[in-house]
């Protein structure tokens, strides 16, 4: 909960309370705490912003101004059976009681998250980018010779001096609310938060220079996910000296907004339940995907030679390119492993291995570590008759759907490289997704906070090795079952 949230909420709380049980019969005391309350609602709203789980708190205000209003009117107090009243006095105590309860209850149940602080010396810089690929038309317009068109976000290690306000999360945020609403059949309410939630970056900062050239990663989100939404990892890193290009999928991610605000959404091809997840229909979409990567490379390679906006000019340390993605960004980033020589190591979090390339039997001859879910890997045997029914398919199916999984996972340590499981985790704890609301934390059963601190500690880890040449500091001594994850490491 925001500071000034929190302190409304108490306020109102206590003054429900004292209006209730205290039941002060001037017109002054209603109307003092009418007005106090006024007041704080007021600076809530322009400093932070208003939203729907504050709405019993603002209630409260307009109850305390009016009761004022009414005793205005109705001054003279009226004589009333002391029994009688007794138990009005019992009977809207337990009404308050339940109305606070609901009242603190909604702001924590649904809060405005926010990231924890990046860890790393520096501040952090972002811009973003409208890139066309002139050289490839785009298979998603109904209009024939249609280029394709990203949007990327670039975040950077910035200056210690940058100062500016904090980029929001969503800069345009309606489409993608809308968007999670109609993907995951979910409330909207649940992701109006989104709308308020603000990121530790500063746009347009100047580049830190503590370093000559900085290192590049590529981000790929998830299928029907969005460039930003591991700000929990990406944050982390670029305050570690890393410049991170988040890659916006078009018609792959929840919505893209360009700058003319056309906005283009999720395109499924008609496929819905089982059909999205066959290998035939993934394989073929993710050549999109790994073209968009190898778009963007090329593009971050043209910055390097000559940024008009003199940013990342020599800036950039092409010698030294890695990649991370989630799900289908994970499958994307493997691709990219087996495809492009430019991409040195590589990170997939809970990604199936879709894609047109095999991982060979032994191994991928970079440095790759796979981090996955638990429940992802659950099989066929713990596959509820209802889930699968809910797919449109039959157990035949997804057991070999299961027995293609585990055969394209089979060589993934092959070469001494890494997998990583977490206990109690699911699909989603790989994103920002969770930290919406408290009730996934229960629903869940995982904690994502903490979930997301090993991934940062793993991710960090393993990119300052192989992109930096920095010892190990985690990967080299906790192989074996833990607590919270189990970690393999295959023989070289």
């Amino acid at each position: 909960m925001r500071w000034i949230e929190f302190g409304l909420v108490l306020f109102h709380v206590w003054l429900m309370g004292w209006l209730t049980l205290g039941r002060p019969k001037s017109q002054r005391g209603w109307l003092i705490g009418g007005g106090i309350g006024a007041v704080l609602l007021v600076v809530h709203a322009f400093v932070e912003g208003m939203r729907w789980p504050m709405i019993p708190v603002y209630l409260i205000t307009l109850w305390a101004i009016a009761g004022g209003a009414r005793l205005f009117f109705h001054s003279a107090e009226r004589p009333s059976n002391k029994r009688l009243r007794r138990w009005n006095i019992v009977l809207l105590g337990g009404v308050a009681a339940v109305y606070a309860a609901v009242a603190i209850a909604l702001p924590l149940l649904f809060p405005v998250f926010s990231f924890a602080e990046p860890t790393g010396p520096h501040a952090i810089g972002t811009v973003t980018y409208h890139w066309i690929d002139s050289a490839r038309e785009e298979k998603f317009t109904e209009v024939s010779g249609d280029s394709r068109e990203l949007m990327v976000q670039i975040w950077y290690p910035a200056s210690s001096e940058a100062t500016g306000k904090p980029e929001p999360y969503l800069s345009d945020p309606v489409p993608y609310v809308e968007g999670l609403h109609e993907l995951l059949q979910l409330p909207e309410f649940l992701f109006s938060g989104l709308k308020l939630v603000n990121t530790h970056a500063i746009t347009n900062a100047e580049l830190a220079d503590t370093e000559s050239k900085y290192p590049v990663l590529l981000f790929s989100h998830g299928f029907m996910g969005y460039k930003n939404q591991n700000m929990f990892q990406i944050e982390q890193l670029a305050s570690h000296g890393y410049i991170v290009v988040g890659i916006e999928h078009a018609y792959s991610s929840v919505a893209s907004v360009f700058p003319d605000q056309h906005v283009v959404k999720f395109d499924s091809e008609g496929k819905t339940g089982y059909e999205q997840m066959k290998y035939s229909f993934m394989d073929e979409r993710n050549r999109v995907w790994v073209e968009d990567a190898k778009f963007v490379l090329d593009q971050i390679e043209a910055l390097s030679a000559n940024d008009p906006g003199g940013l990342f000019t020599g800036r950039l340390d092409l010698e030294h390119v890695g990649m991370f993605g989630h799900s289908f960004g994970g499958a994307t980033t493997v691709q990219m492993l087996l495809d492009d020589s430019r991409i040195q190591a590589g990170i997939n979090m809970d990604g199936v291995l879709y894609g047109e390339k095999r991982i060979p039997a032994d191994g991928l001859k970079k440095p790759f570590l796979l981090m996955s879910a638990d429940d992802t890997l659950k099989g066929v045997d713990h596959t509820g008759d209802a889930e699968i029914a809910a797919l449109g398919t039959n157990r035949e199916e997804i057991a070999a759907y299961y027995d293609e999984l585990f055969a394209r996972y089979e060589p993934v340590t092959a070469g001494g490289n890494y997998w990583m499981t977490f206990k109690n985790s699911k699909h989603m704890s790989f994103s920002d997704l969770y930290l919406l609301t408290p009730l996934f934390k229960w629903m869940e059963g995982g904690d994502v906070r903490r979930t997301h601190e090993l991934i940062n500690e793993y991710t960090l880890d393993f990119f300052d090795h192989y992109l930096k040449g920095q010892p190990l500091q985690y990967l080299n001594r906790s192989l074996g079952d833990h607590p919270e994850y189990t970690l393999q490491q295959g023989a070289e």
